[in-house]
């Protein structure tokens, strides 16, 4: 892990609760349309008889999240996503991090998927909605659940030429960025570093020869593939944070890809094999807690380390927190980023 270049991000969006969500019923209608050739227009409408106070940040509300909240096809084969994951508070969140939707209401947003996905072949592509939002009831900024919004599918007929000069142009404008870990951030992002170390070598011995019992409570089995994957996860992860200067990924403390909104604590581009610290980072986390999954630096670096390519990339699957964990499948938690930061966690805390 280099102070240069990278963007790690979980897009931690809410104390998720265990919840099936491709079954769920939801007040949330979700319409796609193209607008010209990459945009789309993301049409959200509340058919429910109450008022909704939506969680926006990474979601359609999201303007640096929405393309993430999207899946796209070619001929049956997802592409791969090419842009960036958040992790964000899930406690303490303030009135701007909502938006209210009125009963009957519909609000839109637009988004390029050009810019984050490969369509440069052109064609025929299917866009399809993914995820889930959160929200709070009235007068409270606490988490209280999620709705799906998946499913909704519109076809769009790309120009190959075009969508590769947006994402040329997207990405492009990023390329010249400085080092800029120093003083306080630097000593707090290096102590971080060596403590998400620590937890993963400790993760990995608990993974490869610890509790049975432990290990099925977050992974859902303790078989010797899941042993050997989990172990092999943690191992790279140890070796990433093993050095500040070198290793697969390059680490900001700034804002390099003007996506720290409210309530970002980090986020990582995979593809691009770089992760960012926002502020929040930095002044609501504390460098390692004992508090049975709670959320500090190194956890936080830990999780967003397994996104990279290089050691896992895995995935979010919009669920957070120690319930959400608990109500994904085995194979889900095998690819799921805050599975591994709860379990190092645990381990860590003697949860």
């Amino acid at each position: 892990m280099k102070f240069t270049a990278g963007i790690s991000l979980l897009a931690a969006l809410a104390s998720a609760v265990s919840v099936d969500l491709a079954k769920r019923d939801t007040p949330l209608d979700v319409k796609l349309e193209m607008i010209g050739n990459t945009a789309v227009k993301a049409s959200i409408t509340n058919t429910g008889a109450s008022d909704l106070k939506v969680f926006k940040t990474g979601t359609f509300l999201d303007e640096n999240a929405a393309t993430e909240k999207v899946a796209i096809y070619q001929g049956g084969n997802k592409l791969q996503f090419d842009g960036i994951k958040l992790r964000v508070m899930t406690t303490g969140l303030g009135e701007e991090a909502f938006q209210t939707i009125a009963a009957g209401e519909t609000v839109t947003a637009t988004f390029d998927v050009g810019q984050v996905y490969d369509l440069s072949a052109g064609g025929d592509y299917d866009v399809v909605s993914a995820g889930a939002m959160s929200y709070a009831e009235a007068n409270t900024t606490d988490i209280a659940g999620v709705f799906p919004v998946s499913g909704s599918t519109v076809t769009a007929k790309v120009d190959g030429v075009a969508a590769k000069e947006v994402r040329r142009r997207f990405h492009a404008k990023r390329i010249d960025v400085q080092s800029d870990c120093t003083g306080t951030k630097l000593s707090q992002t290096n102590t971080a570093i060596n403590n998400c170390r620590s937890l993963a070598s400790a993760a990995q011995t608990a993974a490869s020869s610890g509790s049975a019992t432990k290990l099925s409570e977050y992974f859902k089995s303790s078989s010797s593939s899941v042993r050997s994957t989990v172990a092999g996860v943690f191992q790279k992860v140890a070796s990433e944070c093993g050095s500040t200067s070198s290793g697969v990924s390059d680490l900001y403390c700034s804002d390099v890809y003007a996506s720290c909104s409210s309530g970002v604590l980090a986020y990582t581009s995979p593809s691009q094999s770089l992760m960012v610290n926002c502020n929040l980072y930095y002044t609501a986390l504390s460098p390692l807690t004992r508090t049975c999954h709670g959320q500090d630096q190194a956890t936080s670096t830990l999780h967003e380390s397994t996104h990279l390519t290089q050691i896992k990339g895995t995935d979010d699957y919009m669920t957070y927190g120690y319930e959400g964990v608990r109500g994904l499948s085995g194979a889900q938690n095998l690819n799921h980023a805050d599975t591994y930061a709860l379990f190092a966690n645990a381990i860590y805390v003697g949860c």
